[in-house]
């Protein structure tokens, strides 16, 4: 089963962005988009502050039982993986 997560990022060079993850099988991939009529690009690498904010995201869903704990310890061990 994929997880998907999406927040709004502000950068001094590039600007405002919307940032999304998505994970299915193993694999995490980071994209961003500039606008509504852009088209999503890929966004990497990713920063310590993403990865904060990805971990910060998955663990408000896990109480309200979005995603279970055991997909929560797999974005972790990808954070690990990314190091």
């Amino acid at each position: 089963m994929g997880m998907e997560f999406g927040w709004w990022a502000t950068d001094p060079e590039t600007g405002k962005h919307q940032i999304c993850v998505r994970i299915h099988g193993g694999n995490i991939a980071w994209t961003r988009k500039h606008g509504h009529h852009n088209p999503w690009e890929t966004y990497g690498p990713p920063g310590e502050a993403d990865w904060e904010r990805l971990l910060a995201e998955a663990e408000r869903r896990v109480p309200r039982r979005l995603i279970s704990p055991k997909q929560f310890e797999a974005i972790r061990q990808l954070r690990e993986t990314a190091r």
